[in-house]
Parts: C-alpha cells; structure tokens; sequence
C-alpha cells in the first residue's frame, strides 16, 4: 500500500512538473534532452527492471518479442542479443530515437548479426511487420496517451498477438477518473482507473490481469492482456 501510495503521489508531482516546464517533442527535443533522458531516464535501472520482468514471465531465446514505442532500445539492447536473429520487432514513432538507439547503444555490428526489425510507425501498424509476436509490451506508452490511440493499440495488435500470446504495459493507476483531454504527448501524463484499464482490453478482444506492483521507480503498475478465446 505504501509503495503503490508513494507511486501516485509521485505521478500527480511529474504531472505538475511536466505541465509546468514540458519540453519539446521529436528531434529538437531529443537533441536538448539526449536519448536517455528523453525517454524518462533512469536507463540502466528501468531497462534492467524491463527485463528481469520479461526473463521471469517466459521470454526464451526463441520467443517473437514485439516492443511497442521501443525508443531508443532501452530493452532493446538488452533483449536482441539474446532473442534469436529477427525475433525483435521495434515499433516507434520517433525515428531519431531509433537511429540513435542503434547507433549509440545497439551498434551497427549487432544491428547486422542479430537483425532486429525495427519499424518508424505513429499508427500501431503492426501488420507492416509481417509476423506473430509471442509477446508485447508497451512500458511507459499507456502512461503518455489519451483513450482513443490506446484502444488503437488494442485493436490493431489483436491480429498479430499469437493465440497463446501475452501483452504487457504499464500505466500510472488514480482511483478516481481523471479527464483525459487533450493529445498524446512524449512527456504527458495520463492515468487510469483499474477499470478503465481493464475496459481497454475487454473491448478489443482481451482478458485481463492487473498485475500491479512490479518496482518501478515511478510507481508505474502493470497488466497483463491475453487474447480472448
């Protein structure tokens, strides 16, 4: 209760914070800011978190990993060395991040080894990758977006989320809803209702788990989306 109480006090504070002082998006903003921090910072300690989750819940080397608003492969660094050549699949809206991400963090070397296909994509066009992902997970996308791009995201990845698979994202959680006006925006602030979040995926085809706590710095909790049958 604690954690999870600390973790919105801390959102409501970035939401003033951001609302006060919100920096540029797209390239001008990530020249200013610099990759890492453009994405929420704490690079090492959230990407480390990303993937011990992602080890702990069944990713094996085998597995077609689907990275939604991947950015700068903060867990893409992590993941396509041990995935297996062309299961990582990186959708991202921003292309400076990704060139970045491959340039500074991937390296061309790995890049051609391991043969990530990554995707510049504002629309959740999934179906431009051409195959299945076993899992997906949107860390921090939910916590930036208003309603409708999100049920977007649900229903446009519905088609190409294997039968058995699994979608994971986070969110901020708020007891009461909130009015979500307004645009998407890199560093916005949006949060949920436990049942709103569940509405998003029941209403395009999913079940859901709220999974909650899982140790994210920013109190961020997590859900787990699987195809309904």
């Amino acid at each position: 209760m604690g954690t999870h109480h600390n973790g919105l006090v801390t959102g409501l504070l970035a939401d003033l914070l951001r609302r006060l002082r919100r920096p540029a998006e797209g390239p001008a903003g990530i020249a200013s800011l610099g990759h890492r921090t453009y994405v929420g910072g704490r690079w090492d300690e959230i990407g480390d978190l990303q993937w011990s989750f992602l080890l702990n819940h069944g990713l094996r080397p085998e597995t077609v990993l689907l990275d939604i608003a991947c950015g700068s492969l903060r867990l893409g660094c992590r993941a396509i060395p041990y995935l297996a050549p062309g299961h990582y699949l990186g959708i991202e809206k921003e292309a400076e991040l990704l060139r970045v991400g491959v340039e500074q963090e991937l390296g061309d070397e790995l890049e051609a080894r391991q043969r990530p296909r990554l995707l510049v994509d504002d629309s959740f066009r999934f179906e431009r990758f051409g195959v299945e992902a076993d899992i997906a997970i949107a860390h921090s996308l939910f916590t930036h977006l208003p309603p409708e791009p999100i049920s977007r995201c649900f229903r446009q990845l519905r088609p190409w989320l294997r039968p058995n698979g699994v979608f994971y994202a986070t969110y901020f959680p708020t007891q009461r809803q909130r009015r979500q006006g307004g645009k998407g925006h890199d560093h916005g602030y949006f949060a949920y209702t436990d049942s709103e979040i569940r509405c998003f995926g029941e209403t395009n085809g999913f079940s859901c788990e709220l999974l909650g706590d899982w140790g994210h710095p920013r109190g961020q909790v997590m859900a787990a989306y699987r195809p309904g049958r």
